[in-house]
Parts: structure tokens; C-alpha cells; sequence
């Protein structure tokens, strides 16, 4: 069985696996994987308890975790809409381009189920729990230390319609304890707390930056790149960007505030850089855009557009 898992082992999952079998080192090669956040290799770690196997229980884990996100997706998407959008954006979501990601032994299935989970449970009043999962997902991906001013946004918008303070919103700052942490693990492990930043710059070669910066490299290869450079790092690249810009202007105008500032932010996270790279994975946690597929989906053209798109 090991032979036949191997094909899912490539890119990112290679750190991911390495993690959850051998951990955090301060030295050699692998002290550069601490730029990788924790929950998803301990969580495959616990899991592998139980198969014994690290790809398989890696590819348990996300599986698990895409299926929840799918039912969450729809349980607040139903909070809104009817249910035949809610349904249809479950279908988008699995069939976005970049949803590769919810299956393969990476974060961002684990990540998109506790993002929904907190927006969820804020929505139902619910938020020590809402807490509690975005402190979850900040273990998960730097992505989710947007839910603090997302779910602050939520409580002002709760107390623009109701006109109620509730204490129940200070939960928010549990979301921080995530990130608290991981600089915690960084210390522990580099005795500097800000070591991923280091390493992120020096050796992954990621700097943060103006968005046009990266997005004015991305024009130039599309344009003048070849070869796979062209195609994907410049053109497919290029796509995702102003997909996701689109679907941020249209949460801004017509979704509810949390899930604009949720778009915004995210946005700005991946494109924030002098080299953008991965678009499609990252925009897969812009649920919002499989809201937007839906809605357009109720005329057939654009249904049958998208889905064969995709």
C-alpha cells in the first residue's frame, strides 16, 4: 500500500510528512520547516497511532477534514440563502480548480474546516467556540489570524441590528492564543519566536511586499514567459489573482462584512509578495467564491460554464 501512496508525497506534503514523523529540529535542513505551521502534522501524527502509516493517516485526516468543511460550507451557507445555493456551492468548492489541495496531504482542508466552523458558530452566538477554532486554525496557516478582525466585524455587525453588547465577544482574542502558539513552538525550538519570519525571507525567499509588486511580475511572465513559467507560474497565476480580486469587490458590495474583510485580507495575504506563487491552492479558502459560482449558477449557461471550467 505504502508504493501506491507514494504518488501523494510531492511538494509540500514532503515537509508536512517529515513533521509529523520526525518533528521540529533546530538543525540541519530541516530546521527551515518550522515556517510550516503545527495542528495538520500533529494532528496526522495522532492519526498514524492508528494505521501506523503517515500518508495514509495524512490523507485521513484531510479527508475527513474536506468532508466537514463541505457540510459546514453548506450549514452556513443556509443561514442566507436557499438551500439549492448552499448545495451548489459545496459542488463549486470541490470542483475549484485549486481544490486539489482539499486532498492531498496539505493544510488546507484542516484550515477551510475550522475557518467555516468559527464563522459558523459566531453566527449561532456561539463564540467561545468560534474562539477556540480560529486559535485552531492560526496553528494551521498564518490565514487564520484574519478571522480576529473578521469576527470583530461580526460582533459590529451583530450590534448594528441588535443594539446589544455581549461580553461573549471577547471570546475573539482566543483566535490570537493560536499564534501565540506557534511563536511559543519557534521559541522553543530556534529560541526566537520570530524564526519563521527569518528563515521565510532567507531561505523560502518570501518577502513581504507591495500587492502590485508580485501582481507586475506575474503580468511580465504571462506575457513574456514559455514553457511551464508561462503557462502557470505566469498565466494560470495570473487568472486566480483576478478571480479572487473579483470576488472580493463583489463581497464587499453585497456579502455580509465578516466574509469581505475574510476575502480582503486573504487577498492581500498571498499577493503580498515579491514572488506569488500557488494562487489556485491559496484561493481555495476564499469560500466566498463558491457563493458567487452558485448565485451565477441559477441561469444554466453560466452553471454549465463554470462546472466545465473547472
Amino acid at each position: 500500500m505504502r508504493e501506491w501512496l507514494a504518488i501523494w508525497n510531492h511538494w509540500d506534503a514532503v515537509h508536512y510528512l517529515n513533521l509529523a514523523q520526525n518533528g521540529y529540529q533546530a538543525t540541519g535542513e530541516a530546521r527551515f520547516l518550522i515556517v510550516f505551521y503545527p495542528l495538520f502534522p500533529w494532528v496526522t501524527r495522532i492519526v498514524a497511532l492508528v494505521f501506523g502509516d503517515y500518508i495514509l493517516s495524512a490523507l485521513v485526516v484531510v479527508s475527513v477534514a474536506s468532508v466537514v468543511a463541505g457540510l459546514l460550507l453548506k450549514e452556513l451557507m443556509q443561514l442566507d440563502y436557499p438551500r439549492e445555493i448552499a448545495e451548489r456551492s459545496i459542488w463549486f468548492m470541490f470542483i475549484f480548480p485549486g481544490s486539489a489541495a482539499l486532498h492531498l496531504p496539505y493544510t488546507e482542508s484542516l484550515l477551510l474546516a475550522l475557518v467555516l466552523g468559527s464563522f459558523l458558530a459566531a453566527r449561532k452566538d456561539r463564540w467561545a467556540v468560534a474562539g477556540i477554532l480560529g486559535g485552531l486554525a492560526c496553528l494551521s496557516r498564518i490565514n487564520g489570524l484574519v478571522l480576529i478582525p473578521a469576527l470583530m466585524v461580526e460582533a459590529g455587525h451583530q450590534f448594528s441590528l441588535t443594539r446589544r453588547w455581549r461580553w461573549q465577544w471577547l471570546w475573539i482574542w482566543l483566535v490570537g492564543l493560536g499564534l501565540l502558539g506557534y511563536l511559543f513552538l519557534n521559541y522553543h525550538v530556534h529560541g526566537d519566536p520570530l524564526m519563521f519570519m527569518t528563515y521565510r525571507r532567507e531561505h523560502w525567499f518570501q518577502t513581504q511586499l507591495w500587492p502590485w509588486t508580485g501582481i507586475w511580475g506575474k503580468i511580465d511572465m504571462a506575457l513574456h514567459g514559455s514553457g511551464e513559467e508561462g503557462a502557470i507560474l505566469g498565466v494560470q497565476d495570473l487568472l486566480f489573482i483576478i478571480l479572487g480580486f473579483v470576488g472580493t469587490v463583489w463581497a464587499c458590495l453585497k456579502l455580509r462584512p465578516s466574509y469581505a474583510v475574510w476575502m480582503v485580507c486573504n487577498w492581500l495575504l498571498f499577493t503580498s509578495t515579491g514572488f506569488i506563487i500557488g494562487v489556485s491552492r491559496f484561493a481555495v479558502v476564499m469560500f466566498p467564491l463558491y457563493l458567487l459560482f452558485s448565485k451565477l449558477s441559477v441561469r444554466h449557461i453560466w452553471y454549465t460554464a463554470i462546472t466545465v471550467w473547472s
